[in-house]
């Protein structure tokens, strides 16, 4: 397989209950991140985590949904990446998300193995 592109992967780790005004804060980094134009973005909802207060959160039956982990994932170009985390981080003042950046090499993005981004 032709590796495509280099690009970086955007992981942003908060909470189920955090907001950016009356909306999920993770839907607001999604709806930012297409309004720049990326790539594309996921959301994905853990059933189990913690963060830096070492607050448990969990979906367990008696406990259920009580601010459970939530992590955006989005790949594009590091020049449109940092681009997005300059544009998120008023949105993210209040909240207490952690941000981390990789490297990562693209092997297939859409229908077409030639497809492009970044």
């Amino acid at each position: 397989m032709a590796v495509l592109h280099n690009a970086v992967l955007l992981r942003l780790f908060m909470g189920e209950n955090d907001r950016h005004g009356r909306q999920p804060l993770y839907e607001a980094v999604v709806l930012k991140a297409r309004e720049l134009g990326l790539a594309g973005a996921t959301v994905l909802r853990g059933p189990l985590g913690f963060g830096h207060s070492s607050t448990l959160h969990t979906a367990k039956i008696l406990r259920l949904s009580e601010d459970l982990p939530m992590v955006v994932e989005i790949v594009d170009s590091e020049e449109k990446v940092r681009r997005l985390i300059s544009a998120l981080e008023p949105m993210l003042a209040a909240s207490s998300t952690l941000i981390t950046v990789e490297r990562v090499e693209v092997v297939r993005y859409g229908r077409e193995n030639g497809a492009r981004f970044g």
